[in-house]
């Protein structure tokens, strides 16, 4: 019954609802009004929209950028570089102002997991990219520290506010430190694109991939069926991700 009722409500709510009122636009085209190209059209439109908004298409393309890397089973390396991806600059936090968003906030427990486990530096990249978002790098080094990982083993670096600058400005962080087997972390959706910008830099890491948006192993059930905001944005961030790798391969 409780799966019954999460589909039925799926379709009252966006983007469900929206799903609903083009396919009455499209029936009453095709009946009322004779327009039967036009009908097909908003029918056709409208079917890729459903399918983009349903969970079972989302774990096929989401999981399809996430598999590019796999964390390696015995990682190795004398640092390990962070990616940021988003902070808030006034949350109330446990010991001050400002956190994470939730992309970087795994990105962070999987690269203290791994400083643990190897004790090398952690490497933090990531600025303020507007002026109503949080300095991202100097909130992870204070999370960070309150998890406690000492001073001498944070680099942060603050200018970056795009994937091409993060590997550009890391790279000059690592070679003025002597530091040459890095490990990086970051989304396993963004992990592609920023592999590839740091081979741009002359750098070559180690992939280890992190904040998974979908389950390796998916089993099919029918509420996968139902439109979802999640799934939509999981596929709005395939197609973002493919366009922007291939704009730094091609044109950057």
């Amino acid at each position: 019954m409780v799966y019954f009722l999460k589909f039925g409500a799926s379709w009252v709510l966006p983007p469900g609802i929206f799903i609903l009122a083009f396919w009455g636009l499209a029936i009453y085209s095709w009946r009322c009004r004779q327009e039967k190209k036009l009908a097909v059209i908003l029918a056709g439109i409208t079917f890729v929209f459903y399918l983009l908004c349903t969970s079972v298409v989302a774990e096929q393309t989401m999981g399809w950028l996430e598999s590019a890397y796999e964390p390696p089973a015995n990682p190795q390396g004398d640092v390990i570089i962070m990616l940021g991806g988003g902070a808030m600059p006034d949350s109330p936090d446990v010991d001050g102002t400002g956190a994470l968003c939730a992309s970087p906030a795994n990105r962070l427990l999987t690269a203290v997991r791994l400083q643990r486990r190897l004790d090398v530096p952690i490497l933090v990249s990531g600025g303020q990219v507007y002026s109503d978002s949080g300095p991202e790098a100097q909130i992870a080094r204070r999370i960070l520290l309150s998890l406690g990982v000492p001073d001498d083993k944070i680099l942060v670096e603050t200018k970056s506010i795009n994937t091409t600058q993060n590997a550009e400005f890391s790279t000059e962080i690592l070679r003025e430190h002597g530091l040459s087997q890095p490990l990086l972390v970051t989304s396993a959706f963004h992990m592609k694109r920023s592999v590839l910008n740091f081979e741009k830099q002359g750098v070559a890491v180690t992939a280890y991939p992190a904040d998974y948006q979908v389950s390796h192993h998916p089993v099919f059930h029918y509420t996968k069926l139902r439109p979802q905001t999640e799934a939509l944005l999981n596929n709005v961030t395939v197609l973002q991700e493919t366009m922007r790798t291939m704009v730094t391969r091609y044109l950057e």
